[in-house]
């Protein structure tokens, strides 16, 4: 069975590519984990990122924005000595502070799973890449994404992140066409 080259290593990174990477993702709460789990990931690998995956999820409230907004200095403290996490005092405040502008979106009457989605039009970009080569680091979309959710209050969501996670959560299908994935999800 072929796959995309970057997911061959460990069982971990093969499951995640097989089940999760470019499936159309439009849940808030699982978007705004995602989102925030991509920018934890900034300047590290998401192997190291995805390993630590449940130990963010049991930190940080089950990503519940609620929660997480009104993390205080304590809560803070308790973060950055959990070497479960990515214990970066910049990071940590990105994910409170991304709560609060999750919250705002809320309360304007903004759907964060619209919000993101509307970059793509609404459906997944459908892409037919044959190299490693040919996949970027950012577009267009990303671009806009990213000085969207930074004008909306979001931090570790320069394009870059943001095109991991478009390619993550399905806006893109990313998935080389040799991939066996790559067909079930341009449907």
């Amino acid at each position: 069975m072929q796959r995309c080259p970057w997911c061959e290593g460990f069982d971990l990174y093969r499951h995640y590519h097989d089940t999760e990477w470019g499936v159309p993702q439009r849940d808030d709460r699982a978007l705004f984990e995602l989102i925030n789990l991509e920018g934890a990931q900034a300047g590290l690998s998401w192997s190291t990122v995805l390993k630590k995956r449940e130990t963010y999820r049991a930190a940080f409230d089950q990503f519940d924005p609620e929660k997480i907004a009104r993390y205080d200095a304590t809560k803070v403290a308790e973060l950055l000595a959990d070497p479960g996490i990515v214990r970066n005092r910049l990071k940590v405040a990105a994910t409170i502070g991304n709560a609060q502008a999750y919250l705002a979106l809320q309360s304007k009457g903004q759907n964060f799973g619209q919000f993101v989605w509307q970059f793509v039009g609404g459906e997944p970009l459908q892409h037919r890449r044959k190299s490693m080569a040919e996949v970027p680091a950012q577009t267009t979309e990303s671009d806009t994404m990213s000085k969207a959710l930074k004008k909306a209050g979001f931090k570790f969501v320069g394009t870059t992140i943001c095109y991991a996670f478009m390619q993550a959560s399905g806006m893109v299908n990313d998935h080389l066409v040799s991939c066996h994935r790559h067909a079930p999800l341009a449907r």
